[in-house]
């Protein structure tokens, strides 16, 4: 690694850190394009396949730009160690699966990504791991919900789309007096506004999608954790399996760790002047933001968050028809189900992320026909402010 090794502070932890500079010295992060990689002899070949020798063996589990990525966001998060892959669903697949078998069970919240539940829900169940949902703000129901098997607890927060704030140290205590890991899901509060491995999680993922590339290039995932977390659980899991990251996605995201300092700041500053534009609206019925002193767990907030968030999401007053008139009326603002985006986006959950899901299992979670999740992009704030109002007289 030809970056310093002195403890640099994070915004200059994540344009240095990692990088490994070949003979012709270049400024930017090499990208390597290769499937495979050369042995000087026979011997060197085995002894790298045995782990005797360091070094590269094959993309599909170790690649130099993706290594650069993997180091990157350890020395960011304050990791030992860190895996990426294909995708953040796929970083939270195998976050799960690689400490699950067959008898194992699972206590989640059940405020998740659709995606998320599917996996918890419907996948783990099918190899024969059960799986119990619960209230993730009510820490008496975690308490309750420990079987003598149970492994591991899965949570995100804030949570989507609500926004609701878990309060992680008080989970992570719970799994550990009952023996159990905890995986965080952290993409909603990025990395720069929350730590869950310094709140007593063992694991924490990230779609890189989100506001680590930030600029809707293409997809990749990470997973942190300790040294002996990542190669008990996850090394030869990925290894064998394959959800691989390619090499240029990895070297996309690295480029877009450069600049998620100064983006995620500014979405998080436009998010808050979306919450005080429009929280005395009369079309809007509910605001939540977890930067604001009316959010349910304000005071969880403040405690393990050092920022708000980049999304905001409202209830526009008249149900389904009234959010997609909403909708259709903007202007600037995208309607999509990506987020973390320098583009503002929007979205529809009912009918989006959480469509899957039963009426009365969206309503348990506060997604009601009305709700709508915006992620902050970094156009003017006035701009978005007016796009958002000028499309509530539609509403």
């Amino acid at each position: 690694m030809s970056a310093p090794q002195r403890p640099y502070r994070p915004e200059t932890r994540l344009v240095h850190a990692g990088q490994m500079r070949t003979e012709f010295g270049e400024t930017s992060e090499a990208l390597f394009l290769t499937q495979g990689f050369i042995y000087e002899s026979a011997e060197e070949c085995a002894a790298r396949f045995s782990g005797d020798e360091p070094g590269f063996l094959y993309s599909r589990f170790s690649n130099p730009t993706v290594a650069m990525l993997e180091e990157r966001m350890a020395a960011y998060e304050g990791a030992e160690a860190a895996r990426a892959t294909a995708s953040g669903m796929a970083a939270v697949t195998a976050s799960l699966m690689g400490q699950l078998k067959a008898g194992d069970h699972v206590v989640a919240a059940r405020a998740l990504f659709g995606s998320c539940r599917y996996i918890v829900e419907d996948l783990l169940p099918r190899f024969g791991v059960a799986s119990t949902l619960v209230d993730g703000i009510d820490l008496d129901a975690w308490h309750k919900a420990v079987r003598p098997n149970t492994r591991t607890f899965f949570l995100e927060s804030p949570t989507n789309p609500t926004l609701e704030i878990i309060d992680i140290r008080a989970v992570a205590e719970i799994a550990h007096s009952a023996g159990a890991t905890l995986v965080v899901d952290n993409v909603f509060a990025t990395p720069l506004w929350q730590s869950p491995l310094a709140l007593g999680a063992d694991c924490v993922v990230y779609s890189g999608t989100k506001h680590i590339d930030g600029q809707g290039r293409c997809l990749g995932g990470i997973i942190l954790a300790s040294n002996e977390f990542i190669q008990a659980h996850i090394h030869n899991l990925l290894r064998q399996t394959g959800p691989s990251i390619s090499p240029f996605n990895a070297w996309v995201l690295l480029k877009g760790l450069e600049t998620l300092h100064v983006r995620v700041r500014r979405q998080t500053d436009t998010a808050a002047t979306v919450s005080v534009a429009l929280v005395e609206h009369p079309k809007i019925v509910r605001m939540i933001y977890p930067g604001r002193p009316d959010h349910p767990q304000a005071k969880i907030a403040r405690k393990q968050m050092r920022g708000g968030s980049t999304l905001v999401a409202f209830e526009v007053a008249g149900g389904k028809a009234a959010a997609f008139r909403f909708l259709n009326a903007l202007k600037l603002i995208r309607i999509s189900n990506n987020l973390g985006d320098a583009k503002s986006l929007i979205t529809h959950p009912a009918t989006t992320t959480h469509q899957r899901l039963r009426p009365e299992q969206r309503a348990e979670i506060g997604i009601t026909d009305g709700l709508v999740r915006f992620s902050a992009g970094l156009e003017h704030p006035d701009d978005v402010c007016e796009d958002l109002l000028n499309a509530l007289e539609a509403a």
